[in-house]
């Protein structure tokens, strides 16, 4: 990097802070920080959904699994989000949205206290915010893993500078802030996106041509859809999984779902999203599918190959935008992150545990939603300094081992509580399932894993603890069915259309229940 890429860095971070400024006008309560008070429109929602989907592990994790086994990245990847988004635009999107307009919730996880009961909404609550930070604290680590290779600064260093300039936008402006930042980042990771497409494009005139490279020795084996250990199984397992994190499992999402005025706008959000994630990946992993014809990587996982190509391919300035790009990823998924965790300490966690925590003003409410923000994102930023250790191996490890294998049992009860075909299962089934699964997680990792010569093959630490949980709850609400009439006034509100008689009949969670549920709901 030269002054004129430290400037376009430098700019970036300016203009970050400022929005966050800018955004803090319009945070008046805990509503609007959390859930920009509802008044989000579709399309700045849908590309906010979007951005706070990516980070710079698809320049570091996934650029290594491009470089590796090529097109497999895209295929069990971005496209299983893309169609997970998808189905979940009709089956989720609008759900989530009522239960800020109809519930009157700020946290995703807040109904879980009347939809099955306050201990299962505490253990979703807490193991949540657990995983959470080991995930952002990859995310970090990816960051400053590319900003060593372009500056030298150490990986502590890099994650001191990323997680600083974040934390003071995302504390001082909440949701707003995050959206906003995120529609600049996405002008900008599309700028960065196809200046470097155009870049490699040029210079496979080198090599055969946009289409005659795929012939290439060094791209054995690349236009193969599912390779390694990237099978059939591993892409159905990441299906369901992205199907429920993507749709609100990993609750950030399931903040710009609440943001939007209606559930038909909730709707729209989801399905720009999915166009976004089925479209705009392409452009960025086809440099990473070329990537073994122009740079070697000096990794053994080929984390490094997207950022020695960018050094190699563009001039400065452009370069400084690419790096701006990685940023600008990461940034909006631990913002918003950061705000989803905030939303479930401060709305669900503090009040169990803190009695002075129940009687909050608006304002005071406000500020312990900052100081949760600047707490998560300081012991995100500590666990980015161990995800190399030991424990974690790697980067990707963390991000499709450990994240995408704890999906399954944290987001089952969450998701499938907001269905009808589901009602049946209570806080039974609900506490057995993610208990299981995480029990599962355990055994096809460790005890398991130790004593298989090769070890449990990644696609069944994937698939095996969603397995278990799924089939648990539905198995255990079929045995012992806990749908009381309370819980169906709750499901019932959060999947009438329309905001008509039907759903005006029926009352609040605290209200009388038993004469406005209904037959129809019993049935």
């Amino acid at each position: 990097m030269n002054g004129l890429d430290w400037a376009v860095l430098i700019g970036y971070f300016g203009v970050m802070v400022a929005i966050g400024i800018w955004s803090h006008k319009r945070v008046d309560n805990v509503s609007d920080f959390f859930t920009a008070g509802g008044k989000m429109p579709w399309w700045l929602s849908g590309i906010s959904h979007h951005m706070s989907g990516y980070s710079a592990v698809m320049f570091t994790g996934y650029a290594g699994i491009a470089y590796t086994y090529g097109v497999t990245s895209f295929v069990t990847w971005s496209f299983p989000i893309a169609l997970g988004i998808a189905i979940g635009s009709k089956l989720f999107a609008p759900r989530i949205n009522r239960l800020r307009s109809r519930l009157h919730v700020a946290s995703p996880l807040e109904y879980l206290k009347s939809r099955y009961n306050l201990q299962t909404q505490q253990a979703l609550a807490w193991s949540g915010m657990l995983l959470k930070i080991v995930d952002v604290g990859a995310k970090w680590a990816a960051i400053a893993t590319l900003l060593s290779v372009f500056t030298g600064v150490s990986l502590n260093q890099g994650i001191l500078i990323t997680g600083g300039i974040t934390a003071v936008y995302c504390t001082i402006g909440g949701l707003w802030a995050d959206a906003l930042t995120e529609l600049g980042q996405f002008v900008i990771q599309l700028l960065a996106g196809v200046a470097m497409f155009v870049a490699v494009v040029m210079k496979l005139g080198d090599y055969g041509g946009f289409f005659g490279v795929w012939d290439r020795p060094e791209l054995q084996g690349h236009g193969e859809p599912l390779v390694g250990p990237y099978g059939t199984i591993f892409l159905l397992a990441f299906l369901f999984i992205k199907l429920f994190e993507y749709n609100g499992g990993m609750l950030n999402q399931a903040q710009r779902y609440m943001a939007t005025a209606t559930p038909y706008e909730a709707e729209r959000s989801a399905r720009l999203s999915a166009i976004l994630w089925l479209v705009w990946p392409v452009v960025l992993f086809f440099p990473m599918w070329m990537s073994p014809l122009l740079v070697e990587s000096q990794k053994p996982d080929g984390s490094d190959s997207y950022g020695l190509m960018t050094e190699q391919l563009l001039p400065h300035g452009l370069l400084g935008l690419v790096i701006v790009g990685f940023f600008s990823h990461t940034m909006a998924m631990c913002s918003s992150d950061a705000n989803a965790i905030a939303a479930v300490f401060t709305r669900d966690c503090a009040p169990v545990i803190w009695r002075r925590a129940r009687a909050w003003s608006e304002g005071q409410g406000l500020r312990v939603a900052r100081i949760t923000t600047v707490v998560f994102l300081g012991l995100s930023m500590a666990a980015a300094t161990q995800v190399n250790s030991p424990a974690f191996k790697d980067i990707i490890t963390v991000v499709i081992k450990w994240v995408a294998g704890l999906m399954g049992p944290m987001a089952i009860p969450m998701m499938l509580g907001l269905l009808r075909p589901f009602r049946r299962s209570g806080p039974t089934a609900a506490l057995t399932s993610w208990a299981s699964g995480l029990f599962a997680f355990w055994l096809v990792n460790y005890p398991i894993h130790w004593s298989i010569d090769g070890g449990v093959p990644l696609e069944y630490q994937v698939s095996i603890p969603l397995a278990v949980s799924l089939v648990l709850y539905i198995l255990i609400g079929f045995l012992k069915p806990e749908d009381t009439p309370e819980r169906l006034a709750i499901i019932e509100q959060i999947n009438t259309d329309g905001d008509g008689a039907a759903a005006a009949a029926i009352p609040t969670p605290a209200g009388p229940v038993e004469d406005a549920v209904g037959s129809r709901v019993k049935d």
